[in-house]
């Protein structure tokens, strides 16, 4: 018996990463998912190699967008018990509101479109995919930054008002994850084995280390929990070691 048997899921991003790792993951412990993405090809295969999923081409860049993409997974799904807004781009010199939309307003609109068809059932879990750097900062990030800061707030801030509805509200912010938005990154000259020697477990995660994450926040093994930002980062946020710096 799965941890989400017979549930419905909204993974956003869920063409490639942690996106996909997470659909993949709520799949394979019972529920049915709605993928969402701007690639249609990637989403097709994917859910083509999952019972029962569906995908559903949204660009979340757009105003509105995440209300709109909520009511197509409702009429989709029948409702809709799990939200994992996990799509989410990088820092984009010039484009700062772009950012902002994508990271922040997009996952707000959605959330708050589904809420209300949760509370109805008298469950639901929200899961918000949010980063080490919303806590930190990041010196050549500062939007996105403070993008997941944003969104490190909103958690708190649902988990209170939708808590009484019996909707809880998390965060999982990964640390350095090897995935499409550090493809370019993890080509620069000794960046990726620099920022290695500062991770306390030696290594770069992978995207299954964060949707196993998903699926715990999504499950009843995590039933009173809410407002909470769980950072999984091996220890790069937490530990410094002076051996690192020779």
């Amino acid at each position: 018996m799965g941890k989400v048997d017979g549930r419905t899921a909204l993974v956003t991003g869920a063409s490639r990463g942690i996106g996909e790792h997470s659909a993949r993951v709520l799949a394979a412990e019972g529920a049915r998912v709605v993928l969402a993405a701007r690639s249609t090809a990637d989403l097709e295969r994917i859910a083509g190699e999952l019972e029962g999923a569906v995908a559903i081409e949204a660009d979340l860049s757009q105003p509105g967008a995440g209300a709109d993409l909520a009511a197509r997974a409702v009429a989709a799904l029948g409702g809709v018990d799990i939200l994992v807004n996990n799509a989410g781009i990088g820092e984009r010199a010039g484009q700062e509101a772009g950012v902002m939309q994508i990271n922040y307003i997009a996952p707000l609109e959605t959330t708050n479109a589904l809420i209300g068809q949760m509370a109805e059932r008298g469950h639901g879990s929200v899961i918000h995919i949010s980063s080490l750097a919303g806590q930190t900062g990041i010196a050549e990030g500062p939007t996105y930054s403070a993008s997941k800061a944003a969104l490190d707030s909103l958690t708190r801030t649902q988990a209170t008002a939708f808590g009484s509805q019996g909707v809880r509200v998390n965060a999982v912010a990964p640390g350095l994850i090897i995935t499409e938005m550090w493809a370019q990154g993890r080509k620069t000259p000794g960046l990726a084995d620099g920022l290695e020697r500062h991770i306390a477990l030696g290594r770069w995660g992978v995207p299954e280390e964060i949707a196993s994450v998903v699926a715990f926040r999504a499950g009843d093994d995590s039933r009173y929990m809410t407002g909470q930002t769980l950072v999984v980062d091996g220890g790069f946020g937490g530990s410094l070691s002076f051996a690192n710096y020779n």
